[in-house]
């Protein structure tokens, strides 16, 4: 494998069973996370909402990462009902009108203004604890790597990692979010998408064959 190529940056072993094997046999679980607009809420429904997020980071007793993607919206099939609905009309006036609102809506989409945002918060479970040492060193240690990775071991792991995206599912439940486990098929389009960022955008992903996706 050339060093230089995107593949050698990624440090994934495996994908299986809607969880991610590292490298290093350590596991993570990606979640997808619903918003909440802020702006649209009270004041009070604000702060009350901050808070019951400040009290659920500091319910974690292990670390999670937070991901936001940004893509610009698809709205491919919008068009193409626009565009046969411009050749349908029999006056030339609506033919225009419909002509005239579609380039409208593209060249909206184009500059950008409309994003979709989507939200991922991933959680992973190591099988050795960090290391206990004090100080700056045994903070910034990584934690020790493991030789192999059973079958058994797999197992063990994946139920301790679904354990916790249950805590984190519930957790968020009650800051008014909804967060759901992605399945094999979904991370694989996810990491995917953030190497192909234009295809994706256009809503075209790769076939996933089906012994990927058990």
């Amino acid at each position: 494998m050339n060093k230089g190529s995107a593949q050698s940056l990624i440090h994934i072993k495996q994908i299986k069973q809607g969880i991610v094997v590292l490298d290093d046999n350590s596991l993570r679980g990606i979640m997808m996370v619903s918003s909440i607009n802020l702006a649209l809420k009270s004041y009070d429904t604000q702060q009350a909402i901050i808070n019951q997020f400040q009290n659920f980071l500091n319910s974690l007793d292990f670390s999670c990462q937070i991901i936001t993607q940004t893509r610009r919206l698809n709205i491919t099939g919008y068009i193409d009902k626009l565009k046969n609905l411009e050749a349908k009309q029999t006056k030339e006036l609506l033919k225009l009108q419909t002509r005239e609102y579609r380039k409208f809506i593209e060249t909206l989409v184009s500059s950008g203004t409309i994003m979709n945002k989507t939200f991922y918060i991933v959680i992973p479970f190591y099988f050795t604890e960090l290391p206990t040492s004090k100080g700056i060193s045994g903070i910034l240690a990584k934690p020790p790597q493991i030789s192999s990775l059973s079958e058994e071991m797999f197992n063990r792991g994946k139920n301790q990692l679904w354990q916790r995206m249950q805590f984190v599912s519930l957790g968020l439940s009650a800051c008014g979010l909804t967060a759901a486990p992605l399945d094999t098929e979904e991370i694989i389009e996810l990491y995917w998408a953030f190497y192909h960022p234009k295809e994706a955008e256009l809503g075209y992903y790769p076939e996933v064959p089906p012994e990927l996706t058990n």
